[in-house]
């Protein structure tokens, strides 16, 4: 049994927000360079160079690399051999984003969801935790900005509808999205277990590097397809009418009833950030 004090969390999560919320992903930043390489229209070009330099003047001045710093999603895979002490941890993650969001200068984004008000440091956070095995914690954090959040879509499929209903789906969630997550977006996909579990896969999804592949090639085949045909919509960079629509497209997976095939679409904008960790 290894035992961590969770300060040592809160400490982990601070040191991650500041960076997450400065920083594009390598991956990221890799899949935008690429792009701005392959882009033939003038005017998507043009955004994808500005959003790159963007991405660097804020590397470099340590400045929010988006005005919307987010809603923080924090991915916490427990080992089963460790034992946990001090604050308890939602407070110990809760206190590593307050301090953050203040010493960043961050926008404090949360708030009620019916009076609006705003709580005031960014707070409370998206908590998911697994236990795993082993004795270690990986923590993942995610600040998740809603101009993309807002248009992501989740799907009771029939199973008759299959891969073509999971790939329509997805399509059909960045088409009407259009403009307005700030493209090219990242697209998270959740396929399977029930309403709650797919939302859960298709967020997960995101944290994963761009242009990784699912290691089950049925599953990396729909990834593929599916980013062909975002990117044949032509929406472009930031609505600009361009080839790269998507940087990406990355779907988990859970098994599911026989009588069901939810799909859930996370749509992620240009501004992937997100940090990992391992204690």
């Amino acid at each position: 049994m290894r035992k961590i004090n969770t300060s040592l969390i809160e400490e982990t999560i601070y040191r991650m927000a500041l960076k997450a919320g400065t920083n594009l992903t390598p991956s990221c930043l890799e899949a935008m360079n690429f792009a701005c390489e392959t882009e033939s229209g003038e005017a998507a070009r043009f955004a994808l160079e500005t959003l790159v330099d963007n991405a660097h003047v804020a590397i470099t001045e340590k400045l929010p690399v988006c005005q919307d710093t987010g809603l923080a999603v924090v991915l916490l895979e427990i080992g089963q051999e460790v034992y946990l002490e001090g604050q308890p941890l939602k407070d110990a993650v809760n206190s590593g984003v307050r301090r953050a969001y203040a010493d960043g200068y961050f926008r404090k984004s949360v708030c009620d969801p019916i009076t609006r008000k705003n709580t005031g440091d960014n707070t409370p956070a998206v908590v998911h935790t697994e236990i795993v095995a082993g004795d270690k914690i990986q923590i993942t954090f995610l600040p998740k900005g809603f101009g993309s959040e807002n248009m992501s879509r989740l799907f009771m499929l029939k199973p008759a509808q299959g891969v073509e209903g999971i790939i329509d789906a997805v399509v059909e969630t960045v088409r009407l999205a259009g403009s307005r997550p700030c493209p090219p977006v990242y697209v998270g996909v959740g396929i399977g277990g029930t309403f709650d579990v797919c939302a859960y896969l298709a967020k997960k999804a995101l944290t994963r590097e761009v242009g990784t592949s699912n290691p089950r090639e049925d599953i990396a085949d729909i990834e593929r397809d599916a980013l062909t045909k975002i990117n044949a919509l032509k929406i472009g960079c930031q609505g600009f009418h361009g080839d790269v629509t998507a940087l990406g497209v990355a779907c988990e997976w859970a098994p599911t009833h026989i009588a069901g095939l939810p799909v859930a679409v996370n749509v992620q904008c240009h501004c992937v950030r997100c940090e990992k960790e391992v204690l």
